[in-house]
């Protein structure tokens, strides 16, 4: 993950948290939110029995819902509401049952209201599984609207 103003990194964190704290799906799932910075994210997610196809390997829209998951965590990190307004998944091998699957977001490009963002899933310490880009927009209004409020109000 790159470097970044302190400031930058607890604004990440705050926003994360408030994501985290909403985001019932990541919890059933049994995600969980490694690392984040501002314009990146790094999330896991156990393949669990009840994840897997008629195949046994992971259901691919899963992993499609892990890296779609770190790529919102890395969009929103800013503290900007941010969806997606495209993605697109390649799937270059199979996960598992019992694998620990990581995805990886690094923000790409971020002009105005769009962005660009690379994800890879991979199993934890191995092989690449899928290769994720989403393209984000920015819509109206804050993660956390009291964080955009107390940065406006000056120090007394």
């Amino acid at each position: 993950m790159k470097q970044q103003h302190p400031h930058a990194q607890k604004l990440a964190e705050a926003v994360a948290a408030a994501m985290w704290q909403r985001d019932q799906t990541v919890q059933a799932l049994g995600m969980t939110l490694q690392s984040i910075s501002a314009g990146s994210a790094l999330v896991s997610m156990p393949v669990r029995a009840d994840m897997v196809n008629g195949h046994h390997i992971c259901h691919g829209g899963l992993m499609f819902t892990l890296a779609d998951t770190a790529f919102a965590y890395a969009c929103n990190s800013y503290n900007h509401n941010t969806v997606a307004s495209a993605c697109h998944i390649d799937f270059l091998a199979p996960a598992k049952e019992g694998d620990m699957l990581e995805a990886e977001a690094v923000e790409r490009s971020r002009s105005g209201r769009t962005g660009v963002y690379d994800v890879t899933v991979r199993v934890r310490g191995g092989k690449i599984v899928a290769l994720f880009r989403g393209k984000s927009y920015r819509i109206n209004g804050e993660v956390m609207a009291e964080l955009e409020q107390a940065a406006q109000v000056p120090s007394q």
